[in-house]
C-alpha cells in the first residue's frame, strides 16, 4: 500500500469512526428509550385493577396520578421514535458490527507499527481496508449519513408541555394495556367521577354489616330445620341404601345383627361401629362414608319447607328469625346493587390514593366503559337510599305468632330463603331455552333496585334482565312464577334511568290487581286509566309520569291520545294471548302501540292455546325479523328461530317450595235424568248444551253430588274451594246447591274492582268457603292462593284453560298442597274432548314449553274448536244410534 493509498484509507476511517459512534448512539439511544417506556407500562400493569361483572373479568382499571405524567411523556417519546426500516437496520449492524470490527484490523496498516507488523496482520489489515473502500460507497451512496442524523431525533417535537393523559388513548402510542382494534374503546375517567364511591362502599358495608347478625341468625335456623329434614329422611332410609351407594360392595348383615336398621342410625354410631361383633375398622370406615355421602348428597338436594301442617318448633323459630331479618334491613331488593358494590371494592385501592388524579378504564371483553361509570352510580345511588332510610329508621312491630305473618305473605318469605341459599333452582332451567350468547349478556346487565320493594327469586332477576336486553320480548313462564313482578322490576329499572312514563295493557278483570302490584311491590305511581275516572286518570298520567293501567278496550277511546305522547319508555301486554289472531281490532290497536315503543314486554303463560300460528303472531310483534321463515315448523327449529324473543320457565323447574299438586280425574255415571236431558241435546246437535247436560240437574245430578261431598270434606280439612265452570247456568246452579258460605258467581260481567273484592272476601272467609266463578273471567290474572281445592265441572275446550285456572291457585306464596277435580260424566261428550284434546297439549309441550322435541308436525294434531265439535256432536250421535240399535 503506497502513501496515497494510505491517505485516501485514513480519510475513510475518519468518516467511518464518525458514522460508528454516531450509529452506536441511535442504537443505544432507541434502546433507552424502549426500555424506559416498557418499564412504566409494566408498573402501570402491575398497579392496574381487574373488576369483575357477574363473576367475570370486566374491566382493568389503571389509577393515574401526577406522578404518571412523566410515563405519558416517556411513552409518546417511544412513539415519536424513528421508525427502522430493514435498510435502516443494516446499516446500523454494519456501523455498530462490521465496522468496528474493520476499524480495529486496519489500523496497523496506517501507523508507524507497519513496519514491525508481520505478513498475517498486513494481509489481515488489507483485507479490512478493501472492506472499508467497498462499504464507503455504498454508505455514501445510500444517504447513509443522513439517515443516521434523521434516525438520531424524534419524528415531533417531544419537549413541549407535559401531554394530558388523555393521550394514552392515542393508538399512536401503541400502549400495551389497551385493547385490539376491535374491541370496546378505553375511556379516562377523571376523579370526580368516582369521588363519592369510597363513602358509598363504606355505608353499603354498614349497612350490610348491621344486618348481618340477623340474616346470620336466619341462616342458621334454617340450617337447622335442613339439618333436621335430612335426619327424619335418613331416620326412614333402611341400610340396604348403602348397598346402592356403594355398588353392592358392602356386607350389612353385622349391621342387622346389631339391631341397626336405618341410614341415620349408622351416622349415630359413627365411629363406635368397629366394637361391634363382625365390623372391623376398614368395613366401619367404608360404612360409615357411604352413610356420610348419603347424608351429603340428601343435604345438597333438600330445599327448606315450610309445612302448614306441621308447625315444627324449628320451622317456628325459622320464620320468627325471618321475620326479625326482615324487619330490620334496609337492603330488600338491593341484591344486584350490593353485587356491584361488592364487584367495585377492589377501585378503594385506587381512589384512595392521594395521588390519583384520573382512572383509565380499559374494556377486557365486550362490555363497554362506560358501563363501569354506570356500575359506580348505581352503587352511589344506593348507598344515597341507605343513608337516608338508615337516618330515622325504626323497626317494625313483629306479630307474636309468626305464622300468622307467614300465612299473610308467604311469597316474601321464600324470597328471603331463596336469597339464603335454602331454595335450589336448576340455573339450565332459569335460563330457558336461550342461546349462550344471550344468556352472557343478560349476565352482564345491570339491573337496579331502587323503586322496587320486594326481593327478587334468581329466576325473576334473569327474566327481567333477559327484557331489558333484548328490549322487546315475550316472557311465557308458567302461570303462578311471578311474571308482573319481572315486568315490574323492568319499570322500576327504567325509573331509575331516568324513564318515567310506562303503559300496561291488560284484560279488565286484572287492572284492580296491577294497581295493588304496582302500589305494594314498587315505588312507582299506578294510574287507573280503565271505568268512570280514565279521562282524569289520563291526564294524571301525562302531567305526572308512572304506570298507566288500561284495558284492550279502553285503547280504543285512549288510542289517539296516546299517539301524542312521545316518552313511552315500555309497554307491558298482560294475557298477551289475546292479541294472538293479528286482525281482531284490539290486536291492531294493541300492536300500534309495541311498534312505536322502544321497549315491551308480553306476558302469557299460554303463548300457543289452538295453533302453532298464534305464537308466530305474538312473537311477529315483538321481533318480526324472527319469525319470518314459515317453511319448516318442526318444535326444534321453531324453538331456535324464536329463542332471543322468548323465555319460559316451568313451575317444577324453579319453585322447589311449591307444595304438591294433586290432580284427579273423577269420571262419574250420568243419573238417569242427566241420560234424559243429555239425550235431547245431542238430538237437537247442541253441543253446549251436551256439555252442561250432567250438571243442570241439581241434586239428582250426579256430578252436583260429588261436588257437594268435596265441599263438605274441604271444610273438614280447614280447606277453601274453587268451583269453576264455563257456563254461567251451572255456576247459578252450583251457588243454589252449595252448603255453606259460597262467593260468586264471578262472570265477565262482574266489574274488575268488583272482582277483586270478592276474591278478598273469600280469601278472609272461613274453612269450606267456596268461590263460585266462570272459568274465562275468574280463570285469568287473579291470585288465590287462599284456595287448595279447584274442581273443573266441565273439561274445557283448550287444555291451556284449564292450567290457567288451576294456577291460580297452584302459584309462588301456595303453602297447602293443591287438590284439582276434574268432574267428568263417563258416559258422554267429556270423554270425547278428553280424548280429542289430548293432542293440543302435546302440541304446546313440543313448540312453547321447554321440552324434548316430539316427532308429530303441528298439522297432526291440532284441532280448530270447530272442528273439535264437529266431531264431537259426530261421534256422539253415532254412539246414542248404535246403542238404541242394539237395545232395540
Amino acid at each position: 500500500m503506497n502513501k496515497t493509498e494510505r491517505e485516501q484509507l485514513r480519510h475513510l476511517v475518519a468518516d467511518f469512526k464518525r458514522w460508528s459512534e454516531r450509529a452506536a448512539g441511535v442504537r443505544a439511544w432507541h434502546h433507552a428509550v424502549q426500555n424506559v417506556a416498557g418499564s412504566d407500562e409494566q408498573n402501570l400493569r402491575a398497579r392496574s385493577l381487574l373488576i369483575d361483572r357477574a363473576g367475570e373479568s370486566a374491566w382493568r382499571v389503571v389509577p393515574l396520578g401526577g406522578d404518571d405524567a412523566g410515563v405519558v411523556r416517556r411513552l409518546r417519546e417511544r412513539a415519536y421514535l424513528p421508525v427502522t426500516t430493514p435498510g435502516d437496520q443494516a446499516l446500523l449492524r454494519l456501523l455498530t458490527d462490521g465496522v468496528p470490527r474493520a476499524l480495529a484490523d486496519v489500523a496497523p496498516a496506517l501507523g508507524v507499527r507497519r513496519f514491525f507488523s508481520g505478513s498475517e496482520k498486513k494481509r489481515t489489515a488489507e483485507e479490512a481496508g478493501e472492506f472499508l473502500r467497498r462499504r464507503h460507497p455504498m454508505v455514501v451512496g445510500g444517504d447513509g449519513p443522513r439517515r443516521l442524523e434523521q434516525l438520531g431525533v424524534f419524528t415531533a417535537p417531544v419537549d413541549q408541555a407535559e401531554p394530558g393523559f388523555g393521550a394514552l388513548l392515542d393508538p399512536a402510542l401503541h400502549f400495551d394495556l389497551l385493547s385490539g382494534p376491535n374491541a370496546p374503546q378505553p375511556e379516562l375517567l377523571d376523579r370526580s367521577a368516582v369521588d363519592g364511591l369510597a363513602e358509598a362502599l363504606s355505608t353499603i358495608d354498614r349497612v350490610v354489616a348491621g344486618e348481618a347478625s340477623y340474616r346470620s341468625a336466619a341462616r342458621d335456623a334454617g340450617q337447622q330445620v335442613r339439618v333436621a329434614d335430612v335426619q327424619r329422611i335418613l331416620a326412614e332410609m333402611p341400610v340396604d341404601a348403602l348397598k346402592a351407594a356403594t355398588r353392592e360392595r358392602l356386607r350389612l348383615g353385622a349391621l342387622t345383627q346389631a339391631g341397626i336398621r336405618t341410614v341415620q342410625e349408622v351416622l349415630v354410631w359413627d365411629a363406635s361401629l368397629q366394637t361391634l361383633p363382625g365390623i372391623g375398622e376398614t368395613s366401619a370406615r367404608h360404612v360409615l362414608g357411604a352413610a356420610q355421602t348419603l347424608w351429603r348428597t340428601t343435604y345438597d338436594e333438600m330445599p327448606v319447607r315450610i309445612d302448614i301442617g306441621d308447625r315444627h318448633p324449628g320451622t317456628t323459630e325459622l320464620l320468627r328469625r325471618l321475620a326479625e331479618w326482615d324487619a330490620c334491613r334496609q337492603t330488600r331488593g338491593a341484591a344486584a346493587d350490593l353485587e356491584r358494590a361488592a364487584e367495585l371494592a377492589p377501585l378503594r385501592t385506587a381512589i384512595g390514593r392521594r395521588t390519583t388524579s384520573h382512572l383509565l378504564v380499559i374494556p377486557t371483553r365486550t362490555l363497554a366503559a362506560a358501563g363501569l361509570r354506570e356500575s359506580i352510580q348505581i352503587v352511589e345511588r344506593r348507598a344515597e337510599l341507605l343513608r337516608a332510610s338508615s337516618v330515622s329508621r325504626r323497626r317494625k312491630s313483629l306479630a307474636a305468632d309468626p305464622w300468622e305473618d307467614f300465612l299473610a305473605r308467604p311469597a316474601d318469605y321464600f324470597a328471603m330463603l331463596s336469597e339464603l341459599g335454602f331454595l335450589t333452582e336448576d340455573e339450565d332451567a332459569v335460563h330457558g331455552d336461550l342461546p349462550e350468547e344471550i344468556i352472557k349478556a343478560v349476565r352482564d346487565q345491570a339491573l337496579s333496585g331502587e323503586h322496587l320493594t320486594v326481593s327478587l327469586r334468581g329466576y325473576q332477576s334473569f327474566a327481567a334482565r333477559f327484557a331489558l336486553v333484548q328490549r322487546k320480548v315475550i316472557i311465557g313462564d308458567e302461570m303462578g312464577l311471578g311474571k308482573s313482578v319481572e315486568a315490574l322490576a323492568v319499570l322500576a329499572h327504567l325509573r331509575s334511568r331516568g324513564e318515567t312514563r310506562f303503559l300496561v295493557i291488560c284484560p279488565a278483570a286484572v287492572v284492580t290487581n296491577w294497581i295493588r302490584e304496582v302500589g305494594e311491590k314498587s315505588k312507582l305511581r299506578g294510574h287507573r286509566v280503565h271505568g268512570p275516572d280514565r279521562d282524569r286518570a289520563a291526564r294524571a298520567w301525562v302531567r305526572d309520569g308512572g304506570v298507566a293501567v288500561t284495558t284492550y278496550e279502553t285503547l280504543a277511546w285512549w288510542g289517539s291520545a296516546l299517539t301524542e305522547v312521545r316518552d313511552l319508555a315500555c309497554v307491558v301486554v298482560d294475557e298477551a294471548h289475546y292479541i294472538k289472531n293479528p286482525e281482531a281490532r284490539r290486536t291492531i290497536r294493541t300492536n300500534n302501540v309495541i311498534a312505536r315503543c322502544d321497549r315491551a314486554i308480553l306476558l302469557t303463560g299460554t303463548p300457543l292455546e289452538n295453533r302453532v300460528d298464534e305464537f308466530r303472531n305474538l312473537a311477529s310483534y315483538v321481533r318480526p325479523d324472527l319469525v319470518v321463515d314459515a317453511t319448516d315448523l318442526s318444535p326444534r327449529t321453531f324453538r331456535r328461530q324464536i329463542a332471543p324473543a322468548y323465555l319460559r320457565r316451568n313451575q317444577e323447574d324453579v319453585l322447589t317450595e311449591l307444595p304438591e299438586l294433586i290432580e284427579v280425574e273423577e269420571w262419574l255415571p250420568m243419573s238417569a235424568a242427566d241420560t234424559s236431558h243429555y239425550r235431547a241435546a245431542v238430538g237437537r246437535s247442541n253441543f253446549m248444551e251436551m256439555r252442561q247436560a250432567a250438571m243442570l240437574q241439581g241434586p239428582r245430578s250426579a256430578k252436583v253430588q260429588r261436588l257437594i261431598d268435596i265441599v263438605r270434606e274441604a271444610e273438614e280439612n280447614e280447606r277453601r274451594v274453587i268451583v269453576f265452570s264455563y257456563f254461567r247456568d251451572v255456576l247459578d246452579l252450583v251457588a243454589r246447591s252449595l252448603p255453606g258460605p259460597v262467593f260468586g258467581p264471578l262472570t265477565g260481567s262482574v266489574p274488575a274492582s268488583r272482582r277483586q273484592q270478592m276474591v278478598d272476601d273469600f280469601s278472609s272467609a272461613e274453612h269450606g268457603a267456596v268461590l263460585v266463578a266462570q272459568i274465562m273471567a275468574g280463570g285469568v290474572g287473579l291470585n288465590i292462593q287462599s284456595a287448595s281445592v279447584v274442581v273443573l265441572c266441565e273439561p274445557q275446550l283448550k287444555p291451556t284453560t284449564e292450567a290457567q285456572a288451576v294456577a291460580r291457585a297452584h302459584r309462588m306464596g301456595q303453602v297447602q298442597s293443591v287438590q284439582v277435580h276434574r268432574l267428568l260424566s263417563e258416559d258422554g261428550v267429556d270423554q270425547r274432548i278428553v280424548e280429542l284434546l289430548a293432542g293440543k297439549k302435546r302440541l304446546f309441550d313440543d313448540f312453547a314449553r321447554v321440552s324434548d322435541m316430539a316427532d308429530s308436525t303441528p298439522e297432526a294434531v291440532d284441532l280448530s274448536e270447530a272442528e273439535l265439535v264437529r266431531q264431537v256432536v259426530a261421534a256422539e250421535r253415532q254412539r246414542l244410534a248404535e246403542r238404541a240399535s242394539a237395545g232395540s
